[in-house]
């Protein structure tokens, strides 16, 4: 079955950190892009990151550069997204998704995406 399985969200106080996981199928984790999308009350679902294991290319929307790193683990086909710095801002649901294209998540592209979790809750009290 093709999937992807997110871990990770929670309660944290600004300032704080959180680390969320994606673990993909096997041939999603190999070829595709993986990453980030999220979406707060109100607003539309945004590209936050996204890596690509074959050669560790990654992309950051500019609310997140310096704040947020993600990374891969190629034995447990997972991608981590490590937030630090967090701000009440980054209140949302982080969706973790795929596609061979990382410019849906470049451009935020929601509609025609390769693969979607269900959606972890990430809150940011101040």
């Amino acid at each position: 079955e093709v999937r992807l399985v997110e871990s990770g969200g929670g309660l944290v106080q600004a300032g704080g950190s959180l680390r969320l996981s994606c673990t993909a199928s096997k041939f999603i984790f190999d070829d595709y892009a993986i990453g980030w999308f999220r979406q707060a009350p109100g607003k539309e679902r945004e590209g936050v990151s996204c890596i690509r294991s074959v050669d560790g290319s990654t992309w950051y929307a500019d609310s997140v550069k310096g704040r947020f790193t993600i990374s891969s683990d190629n034995a447990k086909n997972t991608v981590y997204l490590q937030m630090n710095s967090l701000k009440p801002e980054d209140t949302a649901i982080y969706y973790c998704a795929a596609d061979e294209d990382s410019d849906y998540f470049r451009y935020g592209r929601v509609h025609g995406m390769g693969y979607w979790g269900k959606g972890t809750l990430v809150t940011v009290s101040s």
